[in-house]
């Protein structure tokens, strides 16, 4: 009778596992996450406070989720080779961010490479378009969902997660801007 019970809960586990499988393997390769805002300022400045890694620190959403994060520069002090890597609590964990491109007051490429929580490489990309009134800012984080990314998004919706943070800190960004507190 156990013997019976042990081996139909081991079949329920198995297929509860195969399902999992399956449900993850089914998940996009790609992913990409993008918010635009106008920058009330014209495209020169704007670009300055992402081309310089040393200014991240006055509008990006995850500084303000840890004080204390221990943060380094390498390379130029801005533009393409400039990079800055991150060590802080949970909320914002380990990595490095490095500009690969850069084009004056049109482009930022970025690689992205995440270390803790996990591991991961992202490309992030900023476009600086005039328009009335401003700068139509674009930010864009795209990559690879390797199986523990896959596995997530079954549970979290990276596009609003992500999303979110990338409209805070394109808000932070309009009053840095503006010169604002």
């Amino acid at each position: 009778m156990i013997k019976k019970i042990l081996l139909g809960l081991v079949a329920v586990i198995a297929v509860l596992i195969i399902a999992f499988l399956v449900a993850v393997s089914t998940r996009p390769d790609d992913f990409k996450v993008s918010r635009s805002a106008v920058i009330p300022a014209a495209p020169a400045a704007v670009f300055g406070h992402v081309n310089d890694l040393h200014k991240w620190e006055a509008w990006s959403p995850w500084a303000k989720l840890d004080p204390n994060s221990k943060i380094t520069f390498a390379g130029p002090p801005e533009g393409t080779g400039s990079s800055m890597a991150w060590a802080g609590n949970a909320e914002v964990g380990e990595g490095k961010m490095t500009i690969t491109e850069s084009k004056p007051s049109e482009l930022i490429l970025m690689r992205l490479e995440f270390i803790k929580p996990f591991e991961g490489t992202s490309t992030t990309e900023f476009t600086f378009k005039p328009e009335a009134g401003g700068t139509l800012v674009t930010w864009t984080m795209s990559g690879k969902n390797n199986f523990f990314g896959k596995a997530i998004s079954l549970f979290l919706d990276c596009d609003k997660m992500m999303g979110g943070q990338f409209e805070q800190g394109l808000d932070n960004m309009k009053k840095v801007v503006a010169g604002q507190p």
